[in-house]
């Protein structure tokens, strides 16, 4: 930590100015001196209060009080926001025509309204096998109005496998970033993905393939291949104590644990929910979906507080695991 005195000498003294002193070259003190002295150790006695306060102030850093994360968007998160229906931004959707998109079946983009916030990150989100966009709409102004840019989108067709969802749900992203009528609200270097069932299977396929995007949530996911150890993209797993589609001993279990051990990386089991719990609105999905996709993708460590220390188990949450501290 730097030394206060020298900060307030740097910020405060005049430049080009002497000191007095005697004529023999020793210094001697005059009223003017004992006051810049004193306003010196005032300053001092302030700088240091201010280190300890960002030493004790939880989710404070000197790091973060110097210079302020360009990304934060929206004000400092408490339990309550993380949990509301909706978020401080109000939103705005426009809908993308099948007609009009290409690698994935159109779908719909919901938006913070305001632009005096700048750009935001984005995220596309699949829905499973069988399903419309319709199956994870809740999500979208939920997310929006946290401040995301998000994208929920139907497929080729009903029964495309998770690869295939892992392709579309890159289209849609390029779609978004490079044609949609909002795409110059979106920060193209914040990208993520989530997605239901095959569309969670999807997401794995997609961080695999796009190591660049920032999150990837897997919502009671489904996929034949259970080993991810090319991931690089931080990614946390959903899955369901109740799910007999996808099996979190099957599925969600060793897909988070062929996770790189140097990634940042957690598993969420959703207590006395099924396979299908991600279809409709659930506060525990939501404000841990928000959490995650606010650390990673916009690099904002005002949520950690909520993924460290690990979450324990309660009504909703059957088991937590995870990597912490994270972004290490």
């Amino acid at each position: 930590m730097p030394a206060a005195p020298r900060r307030v000498d740097s910020d405060r003294a005049s430049p080009g100015r002497a000191a007095p002193g005697s004529a023999g070259g020793g210094r001697h003190t005059t009223r003017e001196d004992d006051s810049v002295v004193k306003r010196h150790l005032a300053a001092a006695a302030t700088a240091t209060a201010a280190c300890l306060t960002l030493l004790v102030t939880p989710g404070v850093s000197a790091a973060g009080a110097a210079a302020a994360n360009p990304y934060e968007r929206g004000p400092a998160p408490t339990q309550s926001s993380i949990e509301a229906l909706r978020g401080p931004y109000a939103v705005s959707e426009t809908s993308v025509s099948s007609l009009a998109a290409t690698g994935f079946g159109g779908g719909t983009i919901y938006y913070p309204t305001s632009t005096s916030d700048g750009t935001f990150g984005a995220v596309v989100i699949s829905p499973g096998f069988t399903a419309y966009q319709s199956s994870i709409a809740w999500l979208g102004p939920r997310l929006a109005s946290q401040g995301f840019v998000v994208f929920t989108i139907d497929t080729l067709t009903t029964l495309d496998q998770p690869d295939s969802r892992g392709r579309q749900l890159l289209a849609a992203l390029d779609h978004l970033t490079q044609r949609s009528s909002v795409r110059g609200r979106i920060d193209t270097s914040r990208l993520g993905v989530m997605g239901h069932s095959m569309g969670g299977g999807g997401s794995l396929e997609a961080a695999k393939s796009r190591p660049s995007l920032k999150a990837a949530i897997p919502l009671t996911g489904w996929n034949t291949d259970k080993t991810w150890p090319e991931l690089r993209t931080p990614t946390l797993v959903i899955g369901a104590d109740g799910d007999t589609v996808a099996p979190v001993a099957s599925h969600s279990e060793p897909f988070y644990e062929s996770l790189p051990g140097s990634l940042d990386k957690a598993y969420l089991e959703l207590n006395g929910a099924t396979h299908f719990t991600p279809n409709t609105s659930n506060t525990t999905i939501a404000k841990y979906s928000i959490s995650w996709l606010k650390r990673f993708i916009d690099d904002d460590t005002r949520y950690e507080q909520f993924l460290c220390p690990l979450p324990r188990p309660s009504l909703t949450i059957e088991e937590y695991r995870g990597s912490c501290p994270l972004g290490n």
